[in-house]
């Protein structure tokens, strides 16, 4: 049974378009946890946020997660995802997690405005704050890494394949 590819990484990373290409590319299903949980729950990331919280939220997209039952499909993640050990787990278990990496100034720009992107973040807390305490979690759960860095999405795509073949994932 062919695993499933798990992009995880920053919000504004590129995972959501990375993933639609890279399906196509590699002729698999295409899932955005994302757009999943709010066609599943009828309301906007953003709307889930504001009206239950965090934690909430935290727990919905766990759910969520662990109702996922795919295999020979490209899955790109929430950035919170990984702030649930449980749903890593189960992402683990039927697949390959790619770490999509762009340092904090990219990111930086790309993110100019995060009001109604449905990002899971603290109250004051800051982009900077935020990408400190989640990559030491996208590190821990990845099974390779790909920077990103001045990159378009083809080079991405192509990294991506050349790590797969390299862990004995890829066609």
């Amino acid at each position: 049974m062919e695993k499933n590819i798990v992009l995880i990484g920053m919000p504004g990373v590129g995972k959501s378009t990375v993933g639609v290409i890279l399906a196509k590319v590699m002729s698999r299903d295409f899932i955005d946890t994302d757009v999943h949980i709010q066609a599943r729950e009828g309301r906007r990331l953003q709307e889930i946020i504001d009206g239950r919280g965090l934690e909430a939220f935290c727990r919905i997209e766990e759910g969520h997660i662990l109702s996922l039952v795919r295999h020979r499909a490209v899955i790109a993640t929430g950035g919170s995802v990984v702030y649930s050990d449980a749903a890593m787990a189960h992402l683990k278990s039927s697949g390959l997690l790619v770490h999509l990496y762009l340092p904090l100034h990219p990111l930086e720009m790309r993110l100019q405005d995060f009001a109604g992107r449905g990002v899971v973040m603290r109250p004051h807390q800051g982009l900077k704050a935020l990408f400190e305490e989640r990559l030491p979690l996208y590190r821990r759960y990845a099974d390779t890494t790909v920077d990103c860095t001045g990159k378009n999405h083809e080079e991405v795509i192509s990294e991506i394949l050349l790590r797969l073949k390299e862990l004995g994932s890829c066609p």
